[in-house]
Parts: C-alpha cells; sequence; structure tokens
C-alpha cells in the first residue's frame, strides 16, 4: 500500500507538471500579463483551476465520456478558438509598440486563466483520458485520496504559473524594445495559432 501511495503521488505530480510545463496558450497569456503584474501566474493558475475542479468531478462521477463526445469538443473548439484568436490580437495590437510597466491586457488575469483553460478543448480530452486514469488511482484511497490529489495538481499548476510570471516580472528591465515587440509578437502569434488550430482540428478529428 504504502509503495502505491506514493507512486501515486509520483504520478500526479508528474504528470500535472509535464501538462502544465509544457508551451501553449496558458504560458503565453502568463508571459504576457507577469510583464506589467507579478502575480499573474497566480491568478490565472486560480482561473485554470475554477474551470478544472467541475472537470474533475465529472470524471470522478463516470462522465468522461461526456467531456470527448464530438458535439463538446466542436462547440469548445470553435468558441474557445475565437477567444484564442482575439487574445492573440489583443496582445499583438497592445504590445506593438514598447510597453511601460503600467501596461496591461484587457482582461483580468483571473479571466485570462478561465478563458486560456475553457476554450480548449483539448483540455477536456487530456481529463477524458489521461485524467481517468489518475483519479482513478486517487480514487484507490477514498475521499482523501481524491482530495489530495486535487491539492497536489493545482498546487503544480499554480506553482508553475505564478513562477513563470514573477520570472518574467523580476527580468523585464533586461528587456530591450525589440526584444518586447518580439516576445509578446511570439504570444500573439501562439495564442491565434493555437485559436485556428482548436477550431478547425476538433472537426478533422471527430
Amino acid at each position: 500500500m504504502t509503495d502505491n501511495f506514493w507512486m501515486f503521488i509520483f504520478s500526479t505530480v508528474g504528470i500535472s507538471l509535464s501538462g502544465v510545463m509544457l508551451p501553449g496558450p496558458l504560458t503565453a497569456a502568463t508571459i504576457a500579463s507577469g510583464y506589467s503584474d507579478r502575480n499573474a501566474g497566480l491568478m490565472i493558475g486560480i482561473g485554470h483551476g475554477i474551470v478544472e475542479l467541475p472537470i474533475i468531478a465529472l470524471v470522478y462521477l463516470g462522465f468522461a465520456n461526456y467531456l470527448s463526445m464530438p458535439i463538446v469538443k466542436q462547440v469548445t473548439g470553435v468558441a474557445g478558438g475565437l477567444l484564442l484568436i482575439t487574445m492573440g490580437l489583443m496582445i499583438f495590437f497592445t504590445f506593438k509598440k514598447p510597453v511601460q510597466a503600467t501596461s496591461r491586457l484587457t482582461h483580468t488575469p483571473l479571466v485570462t486563466g478561465i478563458i486560456m483553460t475553457a476554450g480548449n478543448p483539448y483540455f477536456l480530452l487530456w481529463w477524458a483520458t489521461i485524467g481517468v486514469a489518475l483519479i482513478a488511482m486517487a480514487a484507490s484511497f477514498g475521499l482523501a485520496g481524491i482530495l489530495l490529489f486535487v491539492v497536489l495538481h493545482l498546487a503544480c499548476d499554480i506553482g508553475w504559473d505564478q513562477f513563470l510570471s514573477v520570472t518574467v516580472f523580476k527580468t523585464k528591465h533586461l528587456w530591450t524594445p525589440h526584444v518586447q515587440k518580439l516576445i509578446f509578437s511570439i504570444c500573439a502569434l501562439i495564442l491565434i495559432g493555437f485559436g485556428i488550430y482548436f477550431g478547425f482540428s476538433v472537426f478533422l478529428s471527430a
């Protein structure tokens, strides 16, 4: 039992970190927000968790199959794709010129975290596949296992996002105007690219 418990801890932390550290729209948004707000990652992570907690509950209650239904993926893909494209354009035009410390995105970090998460159809697919395995492992330790899983998973998400935003905030004085425009252009293109990909790929894979 002890070996299984530590394997559960290792799997939860390892898989959770590998997911959140993978470059994607949430990472791009965290970098953009972290320039003017050192705690943006904390709020983005909380926004991510607001969407994630109900999904975890649905998976635990046996509704994982519904998360991978084509219609769910398609609706999420189109709506989320449009939101990501919009936010990408906002970042591009907001930071088209060298930015000042007071510059901010239109959305708060909390709302950004919610949008970046809810607008990703592959977030649902992750929970309908990998998430099911992790929750099944956690459930073998009862309700305490589920609660521990939630705490560990959210801690990984929030911890990495906060680390990223603090790092960006503390190093922004090293960013020349050229570097500023380059980084924010890359972030914008990542969001727009994922938005287009999400919008079309959910129909190709249906």
